[in-house]
């Protein structure tokens, strides 16, 4: 008995446990910090995207707007949607809360983020609400006010793509002239 109550307590030391571990106490785990992204004044006080946000925010809206038409086409069959059906749809798509998007910093550069954009890190920290929700909503509206419903609508038919392609990468798109951002790699499991 004292032999193996010898070698518990020597097998113990020499794993690293010291006495109060031993004694009940958690094991220390280890800790990480992720500040939250520092915003400048105009991302924080102005009503209006900042820029450098609005290719991300075009495509937020773009994923919002066919989720909504197509959950409308789904109820009538995939058939295609009366004129004042689709207006309805995307009067909601731009009116609707948008609390699921926020902004956060990765790699030192802001970016938008939530449902239709491309995950980020695991560990980031996201800020949500304030500005963003009435930021996308007047964006969604203006975009449908100067490109119109049925040319929006008329897009959305021909797929995902060509509704991206219309609101984001076109001439005046705030994508216009970049590459398609690649998905950042995934986090592997231990690393969370």
């Amino acid at each position: 008995m004292r032999a193996a109550l010898a070698a518990w307590l020597v097998l113990g030391l020499l794993g690293g446990t010291g006495a109060e571990d031993m004694c009940g106490d958690p094991p220390a785990t280890a800790s990480h910090s992720v500040p939250a992204p520092q915003l400048s004044p105009e991302e924080r006080l102005s009503p209006h995207m900042p820029e450098s946000l609005r290719c991300d925010a075009c495509h937020a809206i773009a994923f919002q707007i066919e989720e909504q038409l197509r959950k409308a086409e789904g109820k009538v069959g995939k058939k295609a949607l009366k004129e004042s059906d689709y207006l309805e749809v995307l009067e909601r798509s731009c009116s609707q809360d948008w609390e699921s998007y926020g902004v956060l910093e990765l790699d030192g550069e802001k970016r938008l983020s939530g449902p239709g954009l491309p995950r980020q890190q695991s560990l980031s920290v996201m800020v949500s609400g304030g500005p963003w929700p009435s930021r996308l909503s007047k964006l969604c509206h203006g975009y449908v006010g100067e490109l119109g419903e049925a040319q929006i609508y008329g897009a959305h038919r021909r797929g995902p793509a060509a509704l991206r392609q219309l609101l984001c990468h076109g001439d005046k798109g705030p994508c216009a002239g970049r590459k398609e951002r690649p998905e950042p790699p995934k986090a592997l499991q231990n690393e969370l």
